[in-house]
C-alpha cells in the first residue's frame, strides 16, 4: 500500500493554521479537533511548518506562559519533511522511525494533500499482519 491509497481511505482533511497565529490558537485547535499537530500553511498554501504537541511544550518550558502569545512561526518546525501519495508505507513508516516525527505532511504539486500520522501507519501495519495470520491460519487448516 502507499500513501495515497491510505489517504484515499482516511480522507485528506488536514487541519491548518496561519504563521501568524499565536501559539494558544494553536495549542486550542489540537486540544478541540483532538489531534497532536497543526500543518501551518503559507499564503500560497503550501507547508510553511508544522507545530505539534511538543513544540508548544518546549516554546513553554523555554518561554514560560508568555510564549502563548508568540505567533506560530516562531515554534513550528519550520524544515519539514514531506511525502507524496506515490510513496510506500514501508518507506514512510521507516522515516518515520528514523528521525522520531509523528506526523507527515503529504504534498503533491506543491500543494498540501494530505496528513499522515504515526497512528495511521501502526493501524495500517496491525492490519497488515492481522491479514496475514488470517491467511495463515486458513492455509493450515486447509492443509
Amino acid at each position: 500500500m502507499n500513501v495515497g491509497a491510505l489517504l484515499s481511505v482516511k480522507g485528506h482533511d488536514v487541519v491548518t493554521t496561519l504563521p501568524h497565529r499565536t501559539v494558544a490558537e494553536a495549542a486550542e485547535l489540537l486540544a478541540l479537533k483532538g489531534i497532536g499537530a497543526v500543518v501551518v500553511c503559507g499564503a500560497d498554501g503550501g507547508v510553511a511548518g508544522i507545530i505539534s504537541e511538543r513544540d508548544i511544550v518546549r516554546a513553554i518550558s523555554n518561554g514560560g506562559a508568555s510564549a502563548l502569545a508568540d505567533p506560530v512561526s516562531r515554534h513550528m518546525t519550520a524544515k519539514v519533511v514531506t511525502t507524496v501519495p506515490a510513496s510506500s508505507l514501508e518507506q514512510l513508516m521507516e522515516m518515520m522511525t528514523k528521525h522520531r516525527f509523528r506526523h507527515v505532511p503529504v504534498v503533491e504539486g506543491g500543494r498540501l494533500t494530505g496528513l499522515v500520522s504515526i497512528g495511521d501507519v501502526v493501524k495500517w501495519h496491525v492490519e497488515e499482519i492481522e491479514t496475514e495470520h488470517r491467511a495463515m491460519r486458513e492455509y493450515i487448516a486447509h492443509t
